[in-house]
C-alpha cells in the first residue's frame, strides 16, 4: 500500500537522480559513459533503481485506470509520456540498454493491462522505428552494430569483447572445461564477472549449465507470474501487475544478458540478474525479488470473514 502510494514521487526522485548525473562534475565518467554517483564512496547506479521505479509506476496506473484503459489517451499516451522522459534521460548518459528494457517492459505491462491489440502492435511497431532510429543516429551505436554483425573483421579493437566472449562459449562445448578452470576470465574477457558472466559459465559448464541457468530463469518468471494471477484474481490489481513486471525485469535482463554474450544481439553492458557481480544491480534485483515475496504473501492472507448481526 505505501508503495503504491507513493508511486509518483518515487517516479519523480527516479528521474531526478538521472537529470542529477548530466550535471558536469556530480555524475562518475567511466569508459565514456555518465552513469554512477559516488555517495559517501559508494558507487550508486540509478538507472538500476529507475527500472524498479517505473514498474511501481505502471502498476499502480493500470490499478487504478483498469476500467478505461481502453481508451489511447489512458491505456497508451498517459503511461508513454513519463516512460519517453525516462528514456530520453537515459539516452542522455548515454545508457542505451537499460532504456531499450524498460521500453520493453512498459509494452509488455500495457499488453497485459488490457490496452487493445491493434493499438498495442502499433505501440510496438513505433518502439521499434524508434529504438532503430536512435541507434542510426548516432555513429557509435552504429559502429557496434556493424561490429556485432561481424566482430572477427577487427578482433583486436571494437569486436574484442565479443570475440573473446565467442571463444569462452565455443570452448565449453556441451559440458565445458570444469567449474573454475575457465582461461577466458584470465584477463582475456573483460568484464568476465557482471556484463560477460554466461560466456563464462558456458566455457566452465557447457551449453547444459546454461540452458540450466535459462531454466531457471523460467521458472522464476512462471512463478511470477502464478503470483500474479492469484493476486489478480483477488483483486489485488497493483500486486499482479508488480509482480508480472518483476518477473519480465528480470528475464529480460537475463535474455539480453545470454543474447550479447552469445553474439545474438549488439554488445550492451547489462548484468545477469542475481549472479551478476555490482551493487546496484544486485541490490536491486534482491529488492524486486522481495517485493515478489511480498505480493505472495499477501495473496495468500484469507479475508477477514464479516461476523453475522444476531
Amino acid at each position: 500500500d505505501w508503495l503504491q502510494r507513493n508511486s509518483k514521487l518515487f517516479l519523480l526522485l527516479g528521474m531526478l537522480a538521472l537529470a542529477v548525473l548530466l550535471v558536469p562534475g556530480v555524475g562518475l565518467d567511466i569508459n565514456g559513459s555518465t552513469r554512477w554517483l559516488s555517495i559517501a564512496g559508494v558507487r550508486i547506479q540509478p538507472a538500476e533503481v529507475v527500472k524498479l521505479v517505473c514498474i511501481i509506476y505502471i502498476a499502480d496506473y493500470y490499478a487504478r485506470k483498469q476500467a478505461s484503459v481502453h481508451l489511447f489517451k489512458v491505456g497508451v499516451l498517459n503511461i508513454g509520456i513519463p516512460i519517453m522522459m525516462v528514456a530520453t534521460l537515459l539516452l542522455l548518459q548515454p545508457d542505451f540498454g537499460t532504456t531499450v528494457v524498460i521500453v520493453a517492459l512498459a509494452g509488455a505491462m500495457m499488453f497485459l493491462a488490457g490496452v487493445r491489440i491493434r493499438v498495442f502492435i502499433a505501440v510496438v511497431l513505433a518502439g521499434v522505428a524508434g529504438m532503430a532510429l536512435i541507434a542510426v543516429l548516432e555513429p557509435y551505436r552504429m559502429e557496434r552494430l556493424t561490429v556485432y554483425l561481424n566482430p572477427w573483421d577487427d578482433p583486436f579493437d571494437k569486436g574484442f569483447q565479443l570475440t573473446q566472449a565467442l571463444m569462452a562459449v565455443g570452448r565449453g562445448g556441451w559440458f565445458g572445461v570444469g567449474l573454475g578452470n575457465s582461461l577466458q576470465k584470465l584477463n582475456y574477457l573483460p568484464h568476465a564477472d557482471n556484463d560477460f558472466l554466461i560466456a563464462i559459465i558456458a566455457e566452465e559448464l557447457g551449453a547444459v549449465g546454461v540452458m540450466a541457468v535459462m531454466g531457471l530463469f523460467g521458472i522464476l518468471l512462471w512463478r511470477a507470474f502464478t503470483i500474479g494471477a492469484r493476486a489478480l484474481q483477488l483483486g489485488q490489481r497493483f500486486g499482479a501487475y508488480l509482480a508480472y513486471g518483476i518477473g519480465l525485469m528480470l528475464v529480460f535482463n537475463a535474455l539480453i544478458h545470454v543474447g550479447v554474450n552469445t553474439g545474438i544481439l549488439p554488445t550492451k553492458g547489462l548484468t545477469l540478474p542475481l549472479m551478476s557481480a555490482g551493487g546496484s544491480s544486485m541490490i536491486i534485483s534482491l529488492v524486486a525479488v522481495g517485493l515478489l515475496f511480498a505480493v505472495d504473501r499477501r495473496s495468500r492472507i484469507p479475508a477477514p470473514r464479516r461476523r453475522r448481526r444476531t
